[in-house]
């Protein structure tokens, strides 16, 4: 290692000292599918309660199968839990009226945040039920009409794959700030320079909101390829050769990919970026570990409701 290398490590790691205390941290669930998957949610979750996060969010996707589990888990966490909880709601399989009772619903019960999404459309199913879709602009400016939500968005470094050019998903995102949207949460990456980048653009652009970095550790190189087909988002070759040999090997794999997070983290935050997403694909142990590196952690006079 070079004495210029050991020093800049040095100075990040002296920087995390100086955060204790300053950073703030959200969770992404999603919704289990079966018992056991349901038994792991809410290990995880009371494991991550203790660190007081911001807020955790429980995905959605069409149909009513999966919006009713994500209604089911937002409302335990709710009603069970001291955490302050974030429903994810999508424009697709869904009327403006759905959306709107869906929002009632969401508010009657306490959930005021609301983490506002298009949503994915499905190839094999062109015919929508709101047809033209909404766009999640649309969805923030629906939300505002229904009440007064705190409203997450979605925002993409990497552009969004669907997007005409990277300016046209810049104005979209602005839209949907102007709209209502207070945060805007990115896709995961793993190029923390194209975050950098973004966030000045934004900046450049007068998006007036906060751009929260999404955060993915890798315990899966095979799994994460496969999102990251599907999103847009780069797989550097150094990523998938660090994982190489590991697929049998889960504790060597969940040790680097703890790392691989944490390096970026390290970075951003001395970047200034205080706030940071952790998509935790229901599993606690990396980012529980990687929050008590940031500072981020349990304190003896407060503690979370038991589930």
């Amino acid at each position: 290692m070079s004495s210029v290398h050991a020093q800049q490590l040095e100075s990040i790691n002296r920087h995390l000292l100086d955060i204790k205390g300053k950073i703030d941290v959200s969770f992404e669930f999603f919704p289990p599918n079966t018992e056991q998957m349901e038994t792991t949610l809410w290990q995880s979750v009371e494991r991550l309660a203790p660190l007081d996060p911001k807020f955790i969010s429980v995905t959605y996707g069409a149909g009513a199968s999966t919006r009713d589990r994500t209604h089911d888990v937002i409302k335990k966490i709710q009603q069970q839990t001291s955490l302050s909880t974030a429903a994810h709601l999508t424009c697709i399989d869904a009327t403006e009226q759905d959306l709107i009772n869906i929002a009632k619903d969401y508010w009657e019960h306490g959930v005021k945040h609301i983490v506002a999404l298009r949503g994915d459309t499905d190839p094999n199913q062109p015919q929508q039920l709101n047809q033209p879709p909404l766009y999640a602009s649309e969805l923030v400016s629906l939300l505002k009409s229904v009440a007064d939500f705190e409203i997450s968005v979605a925002a993409y470094p990497e552009v969004h794959p669907e997007a005409r050019s990277a300016q046209a998903d810049l104005l979209n995102l602005k839209r949907k700030v102007d709209a209502g949207a207070t945060r805007a949460i990115t896709q995961f990456f793993f190029d923390v320079d194209s975050f950098l980048r973004f966030r000045d653009r934004c900046a450049a652009a007068n998006i007036d909101a906060e751009i929260v970095p999404g955060i993915l550790p890798v315990t899966n190189i095979n799994t994460v390829t496969r999102f990251a087909g599907l999103t847009n988002v780069s797989v550097p070759a150094w990523l998938t050769d660090s994982f190489e040999g590991l697929d049998n090997d889960a504790t060597s794999r969940n040790l680097l990919g703890a790392n691989i997070a944490m390096d970026m983290v390290k970075v951003l935050s001395k970047e200034g970026v205080s706030d940071f997403h952790f998509y935790t694909l229901n599993r606690s142990e990396l980012t529980y570990a990687i929050c008590h590196l940031l500072g981020k952690r349990p304190q003896q006079t407060t503690a979370s409701s038991p589930i």
